[in-house]
């Protein structure tokens, strides 16, 4: 079929400010914002310029916090991105040189393959750093990720830990033990991430009282709502009798369908109960993410240009900004 010039659109390209707020709410950048003028734009091209910035991150620094920041990564359900949220934030923080560590302390182990880390049996681990029986520097490893990334991986032992903590004296803080401070500056490391299981028993407790922040990934579905109730009662217990100073400092809505009206619906229902204390970025559903894993890769290696690595790299400069601002306890809480 011919073309009829005076059929031709011509639309204007958006800026780069419209092409990152579009994906930070979990919508697709599609060639629509080109004219026919700008012949050297192409959708590839466009991929190819968004795959650069994950893969050359020292032309888009992020900045380091004024102060170490501990996040403790808690839902006790399951399915909604929390080692798949951990990852790939502890990921695109390190591929922009800042320093951090992920605490697996989730017995099946799954940030420790996400991050090409061994956790074998035998292998040192977070169980027995939280017995006191090695140092968390001899457990931690770096990451094929990233050299700025290290993991404390977690190995079938720690299944048992909750019934043998059970019995030790201070058995809730047996983690911020191993997270002192000099073993920290030891490994001079911005960020900690610790990676919880889904459940709220005594390693996500040991997981809140190691830290003063909690950042709780909502898949954007209604039964992700459901237990959010219990998961913040915990979270006050713990503040009203074993550490004071935690508190709710990021909510990050994940598996965002802009197809469906319910997505939209749970993203509303959580920006109106948490106000900024949500990120502005959401993360959409996306096979890429799902298939990482698969490969012992986090997303933003397995496929850097895809709509799940920008989004977790969006999200990551979001923390990071507010880490070096100092702008940490927006909730007041």
């Amino acid at each position: 079929m011919g073309r009829d010039r005076g059929y031709e659109l011509t639309i204007q390209r958006s800026t780069v400010e419209q092409v990152d707020d579009e994906r930070r709410r979990g919508g697709v950048v599609t060639e629509q914002f080109v004219s026919r003028e700008t012949p050297e734009w192409t959708p590839i091209a466009e991929e190819a310029e968004r795959a650069a910035r994950v893969l050359h991150p020292d032309r888009h620094g992020m900045p380091r916090p004024v102060h170490r920041r501990v996040l403790t990564v808690a839902n006790q359900k399951g399915g909604v991105g929390k080692t798949t949220s951990t990852v790939n934030l502890a990921a695109a923080l390190a591929m922009h040189s800042v320093r951090v560590l992920v605490i697996d302390l989730d017995p099946q182990g799954n940030a420790s393959t996400a991050l090409g880390v061994e956790h074998r049996l035998g292998t040192p681990s977070v169980y027995e750093a939280l017995l006191g029986e090695i140092d968390l520097a001899d457990a931690a490893v770096a990451s094929s990720a990233s050299p700025n990334l290290l993991c404390v991986p977690a190995t079938i032992d720690l299944a048992g830990a909750e019934i043998e903590l059970v019995s030790m004296v201070a058995r809730e803080g047996r983690l911020k033990q191993a997270l002192s401070p000099e073993s920290l500056d030891a490994l001079d490391v911005d960020y900690v991430f610790i990676d919880c299981p889904p459940s709220l028993g005594l390693l996500t407790v040991n997981a809140l009282v190691a830290a003063d922040e909690v950042l709780i990934p909502i898949q954007c579905e209604y039964y992700a709502l459901e237990g959010l109730g219990q998961l913040l009662s915990n979270i006050d217990l713990v503040r009203s009798h074993l550490n004071t100073d935690l508190h709710v400092s990021t909510i990050l809505l994940t598996m965002y369908d802009g197809r469906t009206k319910l997505a939209d619906q749970v993203t509303s229902e959580v920006r109106s109960h948490f106000g900024p204390t949500a990120l502005r970025t959401v993360i959409p559903r996306s096979v890429k993410v799902s298939e990482a894993p698969g490969y012992s890769q986090t997303v933003l290696a397995y496929d850097p240009g895809s709509r799940g690595a920008m989004s977790y790299v969006d999200a990551a400069r979001e923390i990071a900004d507010r880490g070096a601002s100092g702008r940490i306890r927006i909730d007041g809480r």
